[in-house]
């Protein structure tokens, strides 16, 4: 397990900035939450560490390698996955079908393995299979495994796009608002799930969310956006009494 380093990132779009001179720094082994007002900033700061935005000026480390210039698929091949604010499902698909597609850059065999389908080709499919049914099974999705996405309830598939994520087997796992929209028990059973993918699967969690209790009960370090700058960053309990972040987003009584 690595740490992911944000260092002085800026991203700009028309001139206006997103994020600007913000500073990160991930520790291995914990869930760390980025919360702030929305357009503060938490979205795009995701999407740079995923290689979906590319920062205007600063750098993305995690351990060793830069991810500042990096393709999603470059980020993804060093053990970091992203679940998604808005569902990124294939709705006409299963969910064992999504979880398989998932792991489409896992089957590197040729077009004459794949005919034959025998030896190393066959060896992948197996492989591939297994791991996702691990996931289904992690993620107590089996009775949903041959459901249409689109014809489950709207908390399975935010389920769904939380295991699509955690199929790649990730060491860092990246949580756009993960409980967004949904009502108190499917909130508590995602963050059971996030508990448990920390504790069983030993996975970093980078997790964006808007409920404020949850954040301060699960959270191992926090770090506060405002209009893309970084106003607050500590414990719970140091969050809870930095004034700035009262004032700008928790709200004075």
């Amino acid at each position: 397990m690595q740490t992911l380093h944000v260092s002085d990132v800026t991203l700009t779009f028309g001139g206006l900035n997103a994020l600007s001179n913000v500073n990160m720094e991930i520790k291995p082994g914990l869930i760390t939450s980025v919360i702030g007002p929305n357009g503060a900033g938490k979205t795009s700061l995701l999407n740079c560490v995923s290689g979906f935005y590319h920062p205007t000026k600063g750098d993305i480390t995690y351990g060793a390698k830069h991810l500042t210039h990096s393709s999603p698929h470059q980020v993804t091949k060093l053990g970091i996955a992203r679940a998604f604010q808005n569902l990124e499902l294939f709705r006409g698909l299963s969910v064992l079908d999504n979880l398989l597609l998932a792991r489409h850059t896992n089957l590197n065999y040729n077009i004459f393995q794949a005919i034959i389908f025998f030896g190393k080709a066959a060896r992948l499919e197996a492989e591939n299979r297994a791991s996702v049914e691990e996931v289904i099974e992690f993620m107590e999705l089996e009775p949903y495994r041959k459901s249409i996405v689109g014809n489950l309830s709207y908390g399975v598939q935010k389920r769904v796009e939380v295991a699509r994520a955690l199929t790649l087997a990730p060491d860092l796992l990246l949580l756009d608002e993960p409980m967004a929209g949904m009502n108190i028990e499917e909130k508590e059973d995602v963050v059971r799930f996030i508990m448990d993918i920390k504790q069983e699967r030993n996975t970093t969690i980078v997790l964006v969310e808007h409920d404020l209790g949850v954040v301060m009960d699960i959270s191992d370090q926090i770090y506060v956006l405002d209009f893309g700058e970084l106003i607050g960053a500590g414990t719970p309990k140091d969050i809870a009494s930095n004034q700035k972040v009262i004032e700008a987003y928790i709200g004075e009584d």
